[in-house]
């Protein structure tokens, strides 16, 4: 029987636990790069325990940036920064992991704390935002541009040529978004993808876009490490993306090379009606694991050490993924295995604070 301090092993790469740090947006980059803000941010969950560390969303095209402050990997000058956070990461015991996104019809929008609605102009920094259809997020969104069949390639090519830089960044991870009604989850659900070509319709129209990223990323990045997938399990919206079409759509993934599911759910709406409570999503996760045999990671309101390794335990999940409470308590996983009753290491600037006879990471500088 797992738990929440048992290591697993994706292909080559062994989590030396099952705590992960869910990709959460910063909206503090400058043209895609990322700075001190992200090493510090990512760097101190590294340090506090965490088994793998996601960056935040990145953008394999300017114009997929969720606001023109978030982070991005369209150029060959951004890995060196990325790669500076990855070597502290490794250095802290854990694995770095990178997410590729692009927003779609939602981007283009100002940070959330400057509580401004709707869709940037150009005037505030704003671009024209594409989509699967012609159809605006929400009031105050503005129509997108459909992508025409070449550009949907040029989007496929972003994602390859986005996965070579997360390699040669040093990267052991890398995370395709297709989740929270993004460009790739826009696709797969009837309520953004209203197309009659062979990118919308059937669900296997709608299912086309992602596939094709994930077998032509599968094709650059190397055999010997794991490629997750996130997706939203349901719109939560009747006639929307359901459980069912994520089952089906996990089934056709596995095949092409992806090693875990990282299961979250809504954002392709903004009526949709969530029942958010205390691992509200954890039974997406048990689904599809249960129906698919594919490894998944839970997400959603995990907040207590217990509660985290119930869901280990029990068979729902093999990850689980902590955003606002890693946010809330950056030595989380230290924390957990303490009150658990388990000895994980510990930096070795940490060691007075620590448990007897905790093992500590070595001290290693970023530069190394």
């Amino acid at each position: 029987m797992s738990h929440l301090f048992e290591q697993l092993t994706l292909r080559s790469v062994s989590l030396p636990n099952r705590i992960a740090v869910s990709p959460m947006c910063q909206y503090s980059s400058d043209d895609g790069y990322a700075n001190d803000w992200h090493l510090v941010h990512l760097g101190s969950r590294a340090a506090g325990g965490a088994g793998l560390v996601l960056t935040e969303a990145a953008a394999v095209m300017p114009n997929g940036r969720i606001s023109p402050k978030d982070l991005g990997l369209w150029s060959d000058d951004h890995i060196e920064p990325l790669a500076r956070i990855v070597r502290f990461i490794n250095g802290q015991g854990s694995i770095a992991g990178i997410q590729l996104a692009h927003a779609g019809r939602k981007a283009s929008t100002a940070p959330p704390w400057e509580h401004r609605s709707g869709t940037l102009s150009e005037a505030e920094g704003g671009w024209q935002v594409v989509a699967p259809s012609p159809v605006p997020f929400d009031n105050g969104c503005s129509v997108p541009a459909t992508l025409t069949e070449e550009e949907i390639r040029g989007v496929v090519d972003a994602f390859v040529c986005a996965a070579q830089r997360s390699l040669q960044a040093g990267f052991q991870v890398v995370e395709v978004h297709a989740a929270h009604g993004y460009l790739l989850h826009q696709f797969l659900s009837p309520l953004s993808n209203h197309r009659t070509d062979s990118f919308g319709g059937s669900f296997e129209n709608r299912t086309r876009l992602l596939r094709t990223i994930v077998a032509e990323v599968r094709k650059v990045w190397p055999d010997n490490l794991p490629l997750l997938v996130r997706i939203s399990a349901t719109d939560w919206v009747e006639g929307g993306w359901d459980p069912e079409q994520s089952v089906e759509l996990v089934r056709q993934l596995l095949p092409l090379g992806v090693d875990l599911i990282d299961c979250s759910s809504g954002g392709g709406s903004p009526h949709a009606i969530m029942p958010l409570g205390s691992g509200y999503q954890t039974r997406f996760a048990e689904q599809i694991r249960r129906e698919t045999g594919c490894r998944t990671g839970a997400v959603g309101l995990i907040t207590s050490p217990a509660q985290a390794d119930h869901i280990i335990r029990s068979g729902q999940a093999d990850v689980v993924l902590l955003a606002r409470e890693l946010l809330r308590d950056p030595h989380w996983p230290l924390r957990a295995a303490r009150e658990l009753g388990y000895l994980t290491p510990w930096p070795a600037q940490y060691l007075r604070a620590a448990p007897a006879n905790t093992p500590a990471y070595p001290v290693r500088s970023s530069a190394e």
